[in-house]
This record gives structure tokens, C-alpha cells and sequence, in this order.
């Protein structure tokens, strides 16, 4: 009974913390508007990089014309002007305010109806100067689309490690692993944009508590469950049932829509060759780069990983040998929670965040942890990275290859919107020809 009480209490002080930040009042920002408001956002195109362009004057008129607000852009090329009600609106852009020697690109003005409100904030974006054409080549890109793959696959090993060793010594098949991510992705959003608190520090409290709530969530649910003995096929559907509700949750109190992080927004990319990049993406995956190597060095070298390691590989053995094990789950299920609340951080910064953005990032961490080795934490990271490399070169195609009928996307690559296709046609390729995947071991059956 005190086991149940202290599991119990777990699970309430970790979502009691959680629905604090998630439905308390947020405080109100200097950069948002009451009712509502249009964020007019200029930049120059004539050069390599999109610029922004300071001193800009924008005036938002009503239907009949008469004047509501104005607002001049600053350094980063944005001007809020707040109106008083999401309604039809014309923003007219002050030409005598622009540089010498600028001109805009296309019209002057532009105009939101009420229905393209789909948030308080509408964003209207005009350019100028004419906008250079690309003349990368196929390998240029191939090789900014290896960088991108870089990137897209340490934000999946970051997340799926986690999942992977909440298999390997639980034997979970964990659905709900993707809203983890959302909710890293969400709280930090929250914290920096509505609350203003600092975007490093919003990012350090929201790791922290994505480590209680996996914590919270093993002690309340699955820790009983494990007790009761109810069967892995029973545990895998509450899974289903709890990433149902906790995306239903998460719609009700931020939306459907993509939400942006204002920090660090704006960058001017650097470039070495045919690679470029913003120092924000290179500090992110530089990040994910440290916490990869530290990872593996915690499970290699110390005694916590050793033990987590035993664990995954035989949980009865390793609890004959003096190992609590269930110790190290409660220890696995905080580090898997605060490592998807990193990963929705960074996956945040890249493509902005939404309610379903772990979701969609879930069947390419099971791609990631199959193709690595279900259960191993080195598999995890390595097929992680390998199918987020996969995911993103997959668009390029081969041009050399002969034009076959039915064949024709490996010539010509992948459409952008299904470029994830390929990693799970692979991640069925894997289980039919080596069902334990790079790292994993040959079990025998029977």
C-alpha cells in the first residue's frame, strides 16, 4: 500500500507540475498584442542571404480605409502593429521609408481577411530588390541535403534512445514516446514566448521536466501496471490510449496550428562551400553532437550505465547480481523523458512546434532503434542518425540511374512530402532480412 501511495504521488506532483504550465494564465508579453495583431516582416532578397531591413514604416488601414495602426520595422525587419479585431484589413507599406536605392519587389500592399487570422498574430512578409537565382548543382545539394540529414538524424538518435532503453529493460513498446518530444517542444515554447523567460533557461527547466513526467509517468502507470503483471500486448494499447489523450490535451490548450520560437530567429547563414548554415543550427548540433558522445561515454564507463546495459540485456540476471532494477528503470524513464524534451527543443527551433510534432517523428524512431537493435542504446543512436541521413538524401535521387518504369523516383529522388516513406520501407526491410538489426544479437526461438 505505501508503494502504491508514493507511486501515486509521483505520477500527481509530475502532471500537477506539468497542467500548472499548461493551463495556468500566461503573462503578458511586450511583443503580443490583446485582441489581435499583424507582424509585418521586411527583408532585402537582391543579395545571397534574405536581410532584414530596418526603418521601415507599415500602416494598417481598415475597409474604409481609415488608418488603425502603424508600426516601423526593427533590426530584425518586424513591425507588430496591433488591431483592434481579427476583420479585413489593408497594410500599406510607406515606400518613401525604405532606403536609398531599395524598391520593393511587388506590390506596396497587401490584405488579411478575418478567415486568415488562424492565429492572434497574421504575418505579412514583403521583399526587396529582385532575388538571385540558385545555381547549385546536384552535388551541392546533395551535400546541404547531408548536412540537413546530419542534423534531422541526431534530433531522432536523441529521442529514441530513450525509447530504446525503456524497451530494452521493460520490454514497453511505448507509443506515447512521441508526445514526450511534444511536450519538450511545447513547455519550452510556452516558457520563453508567452512567459519571456530566458529561451536557455526555459530550454534547461523544460528538460528537467520532461525527466519528471517520464519519471511520473512510470511510477503512476506503467510501474503499477508491471507489478499487476499485466501483459506487454495490454501495456503497448494503454500506450495507444495515452498518446491519444495527451495530443488531444496538447490541441486543446496551444492548437493546432505551428507556433514559432522568437529566439534566435532571423540569422544570417554562414557559409563554407556549398554548405550553409546558421549559428543556431550549428550550436544545436553541436549540442546534439555532446550529448551523444556523453551519452554513450555514461553507458560505457560509469556504473549507472553498466548497470542500465545489464539490465537491458537480461533484467532477472542482472537483479540476481545485487542490480535494483527497478531503480535503474525509474532512472531510464526520467532520462528517456528529459532527452525527448531536448529533442522537441531542437526539432522546435528547426520546424516550429506543434501538437502532433512527436507523432511525427515516432515511426522514424522506431525505424531508428529497429535498424540499430531493439533494446541497445548504441543501436538507438547509431540507426537514429542513419535514418535521418536516409530521410533527407532520399529526395536527391540518382541521376545516372536508367529510367524504369515505376522506378523513376530513384532517378529523380523522393517528393519532399514523402521522404519518410523511404525509412519505413526500410525499417520493413530490416525486420524481414536481419530482424535484430546492426548492434542487436541473433536470439534463439523455441
Amino acid at each position: 500500500m505505501t508503494s502504491r501511495i508514493r507511486h501515486l504521488a509521483t505520477l500527481a506532483l509530475a502532471l500537477v507540475a506539468a497542467a500548472g504550465l499548461l493551463w495556468s494564465s500566461p503573462a503578458h508579453a511586450a511583443d503580443t498584442c490583446d485582441v489581435a495583431g499583424i507582424k509585418v516582416l521586411v527583408k532585402d532578397q537582391s543579395g545571397p542571404k534574405k536581410v532584414p531591413v530596418e526603418g521601415v514604416i507599415a500602416v494598417v488601414k481598415d475597409e474604409a480605409g481609415a488608418e488603425v495602426g502603424r508600426g516601423t520595422t526593427d533590426a530584425k525587419g518586424v513591425a507588430l502593429i496591433c488591431v483592434p479585431t481579427k476583420s479585413t484589413f489593408t497594410i500599406e507599406i510607406d515606400q518613401a521609408s525604405l532606403k536609398p536605392g531599395m524598391a520593393l519587389a511587388g506590390e506596396s500592399t497587401a490584405t488579411v481577411t478575418e478567415s486568415s487570422f488562424t492565429t492572434a498574430t497574421k504575418t505579412m512578409s514583403f521583399f526587396t530588390g529582385v532575388a538571385e537565382r540558385s545555381g547549385d548543382g546536384y552535388w551541392s545539394l546533395l551535400v546541404k541535403a547531408i548536412v540537413n540529414g546530419i542534423r534531422l538524424g541526431m534530433v531522432i538518435a536523441i529521442c529514441s534512445v530513450g525509447l530504446s532503453l525503456i524497451f530494452g529493460t521493460t520490454g514497453l513498446t511505448n507509443f506515447a514516446h512521441g508526445e514526450l518530444v511534444t511536450f519538450g517542444g511545447l513547455v519550452a515554447h510556452l516558457l520563453s514566448v508567452t512567459w519571456g523567460v530566458p529561451f536557455l533557461l526555459s530550454a534547461v527547466l523544460t528538460i528537467g521536466l520532461g525527466g519528471m513526467l517520464g519519471l511520473g509517468l512510470n511510477s503512476g502507470v506503467w510501474g503499477p501496471l508491471r507489478k499487476k503483471g499485466i501483459g506487454l500486448i495490454s501495456q503497448m494499447v494503454v500506450s495507444v490510449g495515452l498518446s491519444i489523450i495527451l495530443v488531444n490535451l496538447y490541441l486543446m490548450r496551444f492548437g493546432g496550428t505551428t507556433k514559432r520560437y522568437q529566439a534566435y530567429n532571423d540569422q544570417v547563414a554562414m557559409e563554407w562551400g556549398p554548405i550553409q548554415i546558421t549559428p543556431r543550427d550549428l550550436t544545436t548540433t553541436i549540442i546534439s553532437l555532446i550529448v551523444l558522445v556523453a551519452l554513450a561515454l555514461v553507458l560505457q564507463k560509469s556504473r549507472l550505465g553498466k548497470a542500465t546495459r545489464a539490465v537491458s540485456d537480461n533484467a532477472e540476471l542482472a537483479s540476481s547480481t545485487g542490480i535494483d532494477s527497478e531503480k535503474i528503470i525509474r532512472v531510464v524513464w526520467f532520462l528517456g523523458g528529459s532527452l525527448a524534451a531536448l529533442g522537441g527543443i531542437i526539432r522546435g527551433l528547426d520546424e516550429g512546434v506543434k501538437a502532433d510534432m512527436g507523432g511525427q517523428l515516432l515511426f522514424l524512431m522506431f525505424a531508428g532503434i529497429t535498424l540499430g537493435g531493439l533494446g541497445s542504446a548504441y543501436g538507438a543512436l547509431v540507426g537514429g542518425f542513419v535514418v535521418g541521413l536516409f530521410v533527407e538524401v532520399s529526395t536527391m535521387g540518382i541521376p545516372a540511374f536508367p529510367s524504369i518504369p515505376f522506378l523513376t523516383w530513384i532517378k529523380d529522388g523522393v517528393p519532399t512530402e514523402l521522404k519518410t516513406v523511404p525509412a519505413l520501407a526500410a525499417l520493413i526491410l530490416i525486420l524481414l532480412l536481419r530482424p535484430q538489426g546492426i548492434l542487436g544479437r541473433k536470439e534463439r526461438v523455441g
